[in-house]
């Protein structure tokens, strides 16, 4: 490869793909952004030694994400259900080429949820060979295993993902039509319309963080949702529109200041499953320009 300018501009244009690759794997934007800086850090020393830039920038920062998941899980203790990953947020009527180079063809925060419920290796499996269509065979060095056996990590993961996260509808007209729906009877005190566009197995995950652990909880059922919705009414008017990872949720602020987002997944027109971030000190990372007035 040529000098350290020609570098640093091919690796721009992996960019956007190792950020996505890195999100997928670790639910956070901030520590995505560290496993790209460190596989820069890495590219810059073994330069001289990558043929398939691209391939190897891709493996660097899979073992980059593998060993932070493996990290997790011998640190994990009282692991709760509640943990929502970080939002990707963008504004509903504007095309939003960064975050489209994020989530890539699979959207939704649903999906992002059960991710973290896979182990280190099956969400690595899962997440190169289904979303960025790594074949089994390059997966296989990284987690010291066969290419049958990789195939069958992903076919467990995507076992778990098919039980755990619902099939949202792929029409934005109904998603949108259900959240503003949903909206409606939360602004006007409405509970016989919040369990009407609320699934009646509907599940609420909502993370407050370590600042509102309080509000971190699971809630299952539409008429208990809808109840515990009547309590949020004074924080309906302020809530708006916004895509959060691809489809539509809401982002409530007040006095400039991002209170929550919340991700509606909609099966067959109905809200089947809500998760909520209220964790202040993340909302406050998260909220781009031109969503936080």
């Amino acid at each position: 490869m040529g000098g350290g300018t020609l570098l640093a501009e091919r690796f721009e244009a992996h960019r956007p793909r190792l950020r996505a690759v890195a999100y997928r794997m670790l639910g956070s934007l901030g520590e995505a952004e560290d496993v790209v800086q460190e596989t820069w850090l890495r590219l810059d020393r073994h330069a001289e030694e990558v043929d398939n830039l691209g391939g190897w920038l891709t493996t660097v920062a899979s073992r980059v994400c593998l060993n932070e998941l493996r990290s997790r899980e011998r640190r994990r203790e009282d692991e709760l259900d509640t943990q929502v990953p970080d939002p990707v947020l963008a504004a509903p009527e504007r095309d939003d080429p960064e975050a489209v180079a994020l989530l890539g063809d699979r959207v939704g925060l649903a999906l992002q949820v059960v991710l973290g419920t896979l182990g280190p290796a099956e969400r690595l499996a899962f997440v190169l060979h289904d979303l960025f269509a790594v074949p089994f065979e390059d997966i296989a060095p990284l987690l010291d295993k066969t290419p049958a056996a990789v195939r069958q990590a992903v076919s467990r993961a995507r076992k778990r993902v098919k039980e755990r996260a619902p099939e949202p509808d792929r029409d934005p007209a109904a998603q949108r039509a259900a959240v503003e729906a949903f909206l409606a009877a939360s602004r006007e005190g409405d509970f016989a319309g919040l369990v009407a566009v609320l699934a009646p197995d509907a599940v609420l995950r909502a993370d407050g963080g370590a600042a509102m652990a309080a509000l971190s909880k699971v809630i299952r059922g539409g008429t208990v949702i809808a109840s515990s919705a009547q309590g949020f009414r004074h924080l309906a008017p302020f809530a708006r529109l916004v895509l959060v990872n691809g489809t539509y949720g809401t982002l409530t602020v007040v006095d400039g200041k991002p209170v929550s987002v919340m991700s509606f997944t909609v099966v067959d027109g109905l809200v089947a499953q809500i998760d909520v971030l209220s964790d202040p000190d993340r909302l406050a990372a998260l909220a781009p320009p031109g969503l936080d007035g």
